[in-house]
């Protein structure tokens, strides 16, 4: 974190009337805010943040030879004080916090404003190529309510596509889609990795997210069958790759059902490779809920294929009674299939290809039953 030097401003501004005490305040020099009355404002700091306009003011009692304020982005502690600190270091171990800090003289901000606008910038650390080609798309509207899942118009053709700037992933997953693409799973187009976050381009796909059902209404059994019957042959053909992908997301917002009825699903980001060695996730990720026990680490291993799962047996129960099955259980015979699904034990939940069987028998007493009548 690095600042552009400023200087606090003292002057004595107010007599009492009765002419006895004076008292000395100090003023910011870019936007004239008095300092003395900003909340948590000592002239004894090295530095101060004006809470009027951001600038970044040095004590002037600071002994330092440089023009420039350097800020540990660990701990905020002033690096310009510290025993040994120069600007020619190239890096600097920050003595207060132990933050390891880039001394670098090309980056200076001008202000708090500026230097915390750098911060959420997502094209910070992308090379020129890559600002030039994000530069041909421009954001039409945000996907969901997270900020970071954009709908992009490509400017020359007019295609639509996703931009999705993620500070959680594996580029590795990302990179094996790009590669590899899966059906009824948005095609990855383009990845961009600067310091702030990865930025992934893929297909659009249109059309309405479970969610967005469900919300009007919970879903036939023929039409949740349907639905998880498609997911679990996506998941089939992620869990038989070479190396395994579990997405450990599956959720209504996370599956598309387009106009021709076809189901897509949607969000790598929590993605990961299977190790089926490992005890235990070296991060807990996933959605409430839809979670895996061995998820969150509260289970006797790491995620796994079954993981995902879990997650298509609360799916189920919410598509057809739009609650979680804690609070309303779906009836008849497909709530034994949801419920060996959701079983604590990974080992006792079913596999991809037997749940798949078990959701076409029902489809197949159905149709049975509609051939009688």
């Amino acid at each position: 974190m690095k600042k552009l030097k400023g200087l606090f401003d003292l002057r004595n501004t107010q007599t009492y009337s009765d002419g006895s005490n004076k008292e000395e305040y100090e003023f910011c020099p870019r936007c004239d805010a008095n300092l003395t009355l900003q909340k948590g404002f000592d002239n004894t700091l090295s530095y101060w943040i004006c809470l009027g306009c951001g600038e970044m003011l040095i004590n002037p009692a600071v002994e330092s030879d440089s023009n420039i304020a350097w800020i540990c982005d660990g701990c905020g502690a002033m690096l310009n004080v510290q025993q040994g600190f120069h600007e020619e270091c190239g890096k600097w171990t920050c003595l207060e916090c132990g933050f390891v800090n880039e001394i670098n003289a090309r980056e200076l901000y001008a202000s708090e404003d500026e230097y915390q606008s750098e911060l959420q910038n997502p094209y910070k650390g992308l090379s020129d190529e890559a600002v030039l080609e994000l530069s041909k798309y421009f954001d039409e509207a945000l996907l969901g309510d997270k900020g970071n899942v954009i709908l992009v118009t490509e400017q020359v053709t007019g295609i639509r596509y996703v931009k999705k700037l993620l500070s959680v992933y594996d580029k590795s997953v990302y990179g094996y889609f790009m590669k590899n693409p899966v059906e009824h799973m948005p095609k990855i187009i383009k990845l961009y990795e600067g310091s702030n976050c990865l930025v992934v381009m893929e297909e659009y796909i249109q059309g309405n997210t479970v969610e967005e059902l469900i919300e009007e209404a919970p879903l036939t059994e023929q039409q949740a069958v349907y639905i998880a019957i498609r997911i679990c042959g996506i998941l089939k053909e992620l869990h038989h790759l070479p190396d395994a992908i579990i997405h450990r997301d599956i959720k209504p917002s996370n599956i598309i059902l387009s106009p021709e009825n076809e189901v897509y699903l949607l969000d790598m980001n929590v993605a990961k490779w299977y190790h089926p060695d490992k005890k235990d996730d070296t991060r807990y990720m996933g959605t409430p809920y839809y979670a895996a026990p061995e998820q969150v680490g509260f289970g006797f291993s790491s995620s796994s294929p079954k993981t995902d799962i879990y997650a298509v047996g609360i799916l189920l129960n919410v598509m057809l009674t739009g609650k979680l099955p804690k609070e309303q259980k779906a009836s008849g015979r497909i709530w034994d299939i949801i419920e060996r699904c959701i079983r604590l034990e990974a080992e006792k939940r079913y596999t991809a290809e037997e749940l798949i069987a078990e959701l076409e028998g029902i489809n197949g007493e159905d149709d049975a039953a509609d051939t009688n009548r």
